[in-house]
C-alpha cells in the first residue's frame, strides 16, 4: 500500500508499481498482438502466392495445349488433358496442386470437369472466375475457410486473337493450412510464455525499485521531521544509489548548518545577553541609589555606554554576515590592493601609537584583483586591527604585499597580502577554529579588547566571495601570520557585473 505526505493511503492504481506493471503489460500485450497477427498474415501471403504462381503454371500449360485451329470437343479436351498427364485414364486429376479441372466453350458450356460431387459437363459454368476469363482475363482467388486453403484460378484458350474457351482450376488444400494452424497455435504458445515471464520480471523489478524508492521516501520524511543524523543504506551502482548517496551528502550539510545555525544562535544569544545584564544591573544599582555623588553617577553611565557600544559592534557585525549570506554577488572591478593597504595604515595608526605598537611595511607595486574595494578594505582593516590589539606594548605588526607564481603550470600570478605580529600568538589547537563565529582563543582578553567573535568569521567570508584563501600560522619565535592569497588581475579580463 502506498501512501502520500499527509499518511493516507494512494489508491493502488496510483501507486508507482502498478504504472510499472501497467507500462509492462501495454507493452506485452503490443507484442503479442504484433507477434500472432504479423507473422500469419506474412506466412499466408506467401502461400496465396505460391499456389497462384502453381496454379498459373498448370492453366497456362493447360491453354497452350488446348489452343488449335479447330474448335474445343469435349473428347479432343480429355483427350489432350490425358496425354500431358493431367487427368488419367478415369479421369482422376493427376496434376499436382490441383483437384478439379473444368474447361468450357466461348459461350461457357462445360466441355470438360473432374468433379465427382457437383460435375457441370454439360451445363453453363456460371462461376465468376469463367466468366471473366471469357472476357480474356486471367483470374485467381484464394481464400482460407473452414481450415482449408481453397484456391481457384481460370484462364483464357485464345488462338489467333480469339477465345476458344476458358480453363478453371479448383485446389482444397488442408495440409498447409493446418501447418499454418499448427504455427499459430506455437506463436500463442510461446507468447503466452513471454507474457508470464514478462509480468514475472516487471512485478519482481518494480517491487524492487518501489522498495528502494520507498526507503528513500521514508528517509526524506525522516529528515523533514528534523532527525538530520538519519543516512539512508542502499546498496548497488545504480542511479537509485547515486540518489541515496547525494541524499545523505545534502543531510550531511542540513545537519552540520542546523548544528552550525544553533550554535550561532546560542553565541548570539550568550554575546548579547552579557551586555544587557552589564546594563540592567547599571540602571538597577542606580535607581536603587538614594543618594549617588555625580562623579558615581557619571561613571556608571559610562559603563552603560561602553555596553552599548558593544552591543553596536556586535549588531553591526552580526548584519554584515547576514547580508554576505543573502545579499546577490557583488560588482568586481579591478582594484590596486597596495592603495587599500594604505588607507588601512592611515587610520589604524592612531590605535597603534595607543597600544604602542609600531607599522613595518613591505608593499609591492601592480597588485591588482579583481574585488570589491569595501570588502577589501574591511578585510584588511579586520586582519591589521587584531594584530595591533592582541600585541604586546613595544610590539610590531608587519604588513607585507607582493606577488607569487601559481603552483600549477597555466595558473596566473598571485597577490599575497601578509599580516604578522609580535603577540602571543594563538595555540595550534585553537587555529582551525578562529575563523568560526563568536569564537575567541581567550574570552576575557577579547571582550577587553573590544573583539566580537565575528571579525576572522567576516574576513574568511569575504575572502572566499572574491575567490580568494585566506590561512593562519604561527610566526617564529613569537606571534602570529595570516596570508590572504587573491588572483591577480590582468588588464586583458573583462570586470564583472551582477
Amino acid at each position: 500500500m502506498a501512501w502520500d505526505r499527509q499518511g493516507r493511503s494512494v489508491p493502488v492504481w496510483r501507486s508507482l508499481q502498478s504504472k510499472f506493471i501497467l507500462s509492462y503489460g501495454a507493452i506485452i500485450i503490443a507484442l503479442i498482438l504484433f507477434l500472432n497477427t504479423y507473422p500469419i498474415l506474412i506466412s499466408q501471403d506467401l502461400v496465396f502466392r505460391s499456389k497462384q504462381d502453381s496454379l498459373w503454371r498448370q492453366a497456362d500449360l493447360i491453354t497452350s495445349t488446348l489452343a488449335g485451329s479447330e474448335g474445343l470437343t469435349a473428347e479432343g479436351v480429355e483427350a489432350n488433358l490425358t496425354q500431358l498427364g493431367v487427368i488419367d485414364a478415369t479421369r482422376r486429376v493427376m496434376a499436382a496442386g490441383v483437384d478439379r479441372v473444368m474447361v468450357t466453350d466461348p459461350a461457357g458450356l462445360v466441355l470438360f470437369d473432374t468433379s465427382e460431387v457437383d460435375n457441370a459437363k454439360d451445363k453453363y459454368g456460371l462461376l465468376w472466375e469463367v466468366v471473366s476469363a471469357l472476357r480474356g482475363e486471367d483470374v485467381f482467388r484464394c481464400e482460407y475457410r473452414e481450415d482449408a486453403f481453397r484456391s481457384r484460378a481460370a484462364a483464357p484458350i485464345r488462338y489467333r486473337g480469339m477465345t476458344q474457351g476458358a480453363v478453371y482450376l479448383y485446389e482444397y488444400d488442408e495440409e498447409q493450412a493446418g501447418m499454418l494452424v499448427d504455427f499459430q497455435k506455437n506463436l500463442r504458445n510461446i507468447s503466452i510464455v513471454i507474457c508470464v515471464v514478462t509480468l514475472l520480471f516487471s512485478l519482481l523489478f518494480s517491487t524492487a525499485v518501489t522498495r528502494r524508492i520507498a526507503v528513500l521516501l521514508r528517509g526524506i520524511r525522516t529528515v523533514r521531521e528534523g532527525e538530520y543524523s538519519h543516512r539512508v543504506s542502499m546498496s548497488g551502482g545504480d542511479e537509485l544509489t547515486q540518489l541515496a548517496d547525494e541524499f545523505n551528502a545534502l543531510t550531511g550539510r542540513l545537519q552540520t548548518t542546523e548544528e552550525v545555525r544553533r550554535r550561532f544562535v546560542s553565541d548570539a544569544s550568550h554575546e548579547l545577553k552579557t551586555p544587557l545584564a552589564s546594563i540592567r544591573l547599571l540602571t538597577d544599582s542606580i535607581l536603587q541609589a538614594e543618594h549617588m555623588d555625580g562623579s558615581t553617577a557619571r561613571e556608571f553611565v559610562a559603563d552603560i555606554g561602553e555596553e552599548a557600544e558593544r552591543l553596536t559592534r556586535i549588531t553591526e557585525k552580526l548584519l554584515t554576515l547576514t547580508r554576505m549570506d543573502t545579499m546577490p554577488p557583488v560588482v568586481r572591478e579591478p582594484v590596486d590592493l597596495k592603495q587599500v593597504v594604505l588607507r588601512v595604515e592611515h587610520m589604524l595608526t592612531p590605535l597603534a601609537g595607543t597600544r604602542q605598537v609600531n607599522f613595518r611595511m613591505d608593499l609591492a607595486g601592480y597588485c591588482t584583483v579583481l574585488a570589491n574595494e569595501d570588502d577589501l578594505y574591511q578585510v584588511t582593516f579586520n586582519l591589521v586591527e587584531n594584530a595591533i590589539k592582541y600585541n604586546v606594548p613595544g610590539g610590531t605588526v608587519m604588513v607585507s604585499l607582493f606577488l607569487r607564481r601559481g603552483r600549477n603550470r597555466g595558473d596566473g600570478d598571485l597577490v599575497v597580502l601578509r599580516v604578522e605580529d609580535t603577540g602571543v600568538g594563538i595555540p595550534e589547537e585553537d587555529m582551525p577554529k578562529i575563523f568560526d563565529r563568536f569564537y575567541r582563543v581567550d574570552k576575557a582578553r577579547s571582550r577587553e579588547a573590544g573583539g566580537t567573535g565575528l571579525g576572522l568569521s567576516i574576513v574568511r567570508d569575504m575572502v572566499r566571495q572574491h575567490g580568494g584563501t585566506v590561512e593562519v600560522r604561527r610566526r617564529m619565535p613569537e606571534g602570529t601570520c595570516f596570508e590572504v592569497v587573491f588572483p591577480r588581475w590582468q588588464p586583458e579580463q573583462k570586470e564583472e557585473k551582477p
